[in-house]
């Protein structure tokens, strides 16, 4: 069992930075591929990065890449997504996930899932 707390959302102007953060309970941690995805309202929940267990390998959201970059400390337990450049059409609700297996863009993939955190970018 992983339970996932996400932080760091908040309001941005267009062009600004945020850093979300997750935390992570359970000692698998480091077993575990982790996902960030988003759902803007009145849209699907989308994906937007993802992070091996080892952290070696990542994977982004044409959308997001060259803007966002995922890491993870398995040390502290912890998968971060910092956001550059941001743009209104980044605003959503932002979920941390966590899957036993190979990580993916698929929402299906992951078994765990955070309360999410909002992210406002105004133009």
């Amino acid at each position: 069992q992983v339970q996932l707390v996400e932080s760091g959302g908040g309001l941005v102007q267009a062009g600004g930075s945020l850093r979300l953060s997750c935390a992570a309970s359970g000692r698998t941690f480091s077993t575990y591929a982790m996902g960030w995805f988003r759902q803007a309202p009145g849209k699907e929940r989308e994906f937007v990065a993802a992070i091996s267990w080892s952290g070696g390998s990542t994977l982004y959201a044409d959308s997001v890449k060259g803007r966002f970059t995922i890491s993870r400390d398995n040390a502290k337990n912890t998968v971060s997504l910092q956001m550059n450049s941001l743009k209104p059409e980044d605003t959503a609700v932002y979920y941390c996930a966590a899957g036993f297996g190979t990580f993916s863009s698929s929402s299906h993939a992951y078994d765990y899932w955070g309360q999410g955190t909002q992210v406002t970018v105004s133009s």
